[in-house]
């Protein structure tokens, strides 16, 4: 595929780089108690935003390719957008359409899986139990236990990871009751054996992300395939204990359990046996599918690996092709700007700590792994900590602008950055953490900008999605922590260096992620794509 862009006409781009800041999880809420981005010093943000060119984007729904209004914004379909500049319909727009017309049980796979199971070995969900719907959604767990019972499968374990993070920090208990009760009574209404296995708390059980942790996805390969963990005679007894030994504890840290029945465990996943991961989004399922199917494996030691047929709710990662069996197909992601950058010649560096690298890079470029182009693009990955994040909300903001004032010198024509710290830290619930990130990502964005300046660059600001905007709740004068992502637009801002800015604004009714693409080839000197969504900025007339 031979892509080109045309050359604006009687412009000339700036003679220093475009440096493209993402501040993942700053939204633009309310004004209130609850709001650390309100609440935060951010003297740079607020005088760029001031005396730039300044709007507010969507970041949820179906501006990023989500199925209502309700559904908020995460930082892949956000990231995917920016680098498509076209609206993909994702995630749980795909799995509920093919729930709704039948597709995905017509697939060769899913009659294979069924089929297995009617008279023998087990068939395993894993995945994350709630209604996030950035994850996983429960509903699509519940399609498919009914249409097992319909094809015939005989025995069936779920292993339930917890959420706390994208629903109410302690909220488990209303996905575990409805659903322990529903499997009685499939089992007992169908003659069939449908339980819960295992399960634990997504940032302590099976979902890591990145290779941050392995030791996390080694608790769930215990739990969910050896029987290792803490014994409880059922999912919502252990949830009872830990809140009961530890009422500070929220659902995302728990603990791994695994249910048994007279002391040995009721569902350990066996030669013979098939896995679905019901999760829809790719980065946490990741580490786990590969744990489950590659034979060569040196992340941990997993003894002898199950002979199962595994499938993913969808393909986590285009390029390396995880999981190689999936019952959706993924959005088909192609001509990003990334792609059309690489063809015009154009050098360019991505950057971000562990927690989302992942999204400068494989998100950005349209959920394909590696370079376009490895001799024009350079991508700079700053190890994590591993740690909660609230105990350290500063993160590798420091690392990250160090690195990047090194990369402006070096003459790159387009830069992109992701600071985490407001997701990562917005997830934690704590509003005092969140403060200190956001006046972290400002500290850094303010050196960043004077360093493009000096170049005399250009520089964008703007956010994936909301989380920071919104660390409470008020409800009978008692403040609930919110740990999920917000509904709120984000900010969207350009620093042009040069004395006379040749854009302005343009008159978009409803502009959002997806605009910024054509927006940034623009200020790069292109016309946008036809497809693409209207760039955010016109020429001066």
């Amino acid at each position: 595929m031979i892509l080109t862009l045309k050359k604006l006409d009687h412009y000339t781009p700036p003679e220093g780089p475009l440096l493209l800041i993402i501040m993942d999880g700053y939204g633009i809420g309310r004004e209130y108690e609850g709001n650390a981005v309100f609440k935060a010093r951010k003297p740079h943000l607020d005088r760029y935003f001031a005396e730039g060119l300044y709007t507010q984007l969507k970041a949820h729904g179906p501006a990023v390719g989500l199925p209502s209004e309700d559904d908020m914004g995460n930082s892949e379909v956000g990231h995917n957008a920016l680098g498509a500049g076209r609206i993909f319909a994702q995630g749980a727009k795909l799995v509920n359409r093919a729930i709704a017309d039948g597709s995905i049980f017509e697939t060769d796979l899913w009659k294979s899986i069924t089929a297995k199971h009617r008279d023998g070995g087990t068939l395993h969900f894993i995945g994350l139990l709630s209604d996030g719907n950035v994850h996983s959604h429960i509903k699509h767990l519940y399609a498919m236990l009914d249409r097992a019972v319909e094809d015939g499968v005989s025995r069936v374990r779920v292993h339930t990871l917890l959420d706390g993070r994208d629903v109410d920090e302690t909220s488990a208990l209303r996905y575990l009751e409805p659903l322990e009760k529903r499997l009685a009574e499939i089992s007992d209404t169908h003659n069939v054996d449908y339980r819960i296995a295992s399960g634990g708390g997504r940032m302590n059980v099976t979902m890591d992300r990145y290779n941050a942790d392995w030791n996390i996805v080694k608790k769930g390969y215990d739990a969910h395939v050896l029987g290792k963990g803490r014994f409880f005679r059922s999912a919502s007894e252990a949830v009872r204990t830990y809140y009961a030994e530890d009422p500070e504890i929220t659902d995302q840290y728990l603990d791994s359990f695994v249910v048994t029945e007279n002391d040995d465990p009721v569902g350990r996943i066996l030669d013979g046996d098939s896995v679905i991961f019901f999760n829809f989004r790719g980065d946490r399922a990741i580490e786990i599918s590969r744990a489950l199917t590659e034979e060569e494996f040196s992340e941990f030691d997993r003894g002898p690996l199950p002979d199962i047929t595994f499938a993913g709710m969808m393909e986590y990662d285009g390029d390396l092709h995880i999981p190689e069996r999936y019952l959706v197909n993924p959005p088909s992601i192609e001509r990003t700007i990334g792609q059309y950058l690489c063809a015009e010649g154009v050098t360019s560096f991505a950057i971000s700590e562990t927690q989302k690298f992942g999204h400068v890079t494989y998100f950005w470029n349209g959920n394909n792994s590696g370079y376009i182009d490895e001799n024009l693009e350079t991508y700079v990955e700053i190890p994590s900590d591993r740690i909660e994040f609230d105990k350290a909300p500063k993160m590798k903001a420091e690392e990250i602008t160090a690195r990047v004032l090194e990369l402006l010198e070096e003459g790159y024509q387009f830069g992109r950055i992701n600071f985490p710290n407001g997701d990562m830290v917005g997830h934690s619930g704590r509003l005092e953490p969140a403060i200190v990130a956001i006046e972290t990502v400002d500290a850094s964005v303010g050196r960043l900008v004077e360093k493009v300046r000096e170049l005399n660059g250009v520089v964008v600001i703007t956010a994936d999605h909301g989380n920071a905007d919104e660390m409470f709740t008020e409800k009978n004068g008692e403040r609930i922590p919110k740990t999920t992502h917000t509904l709120n637009p984000v900010p969207f801002c350009i620093l042009d260096s040069r004395k006379d800015v040749p854009f302005r604004l343009a008159n978009i009714d409803t502009p959002g992620l997806a605009n910024v693409a054509a927006t940034l080839l623009n200020l790069l000197g292109f016309e946008k794509p036809e497809d693409y969504e209207p760039s955010l900025i016109e020429r001066n007339r």
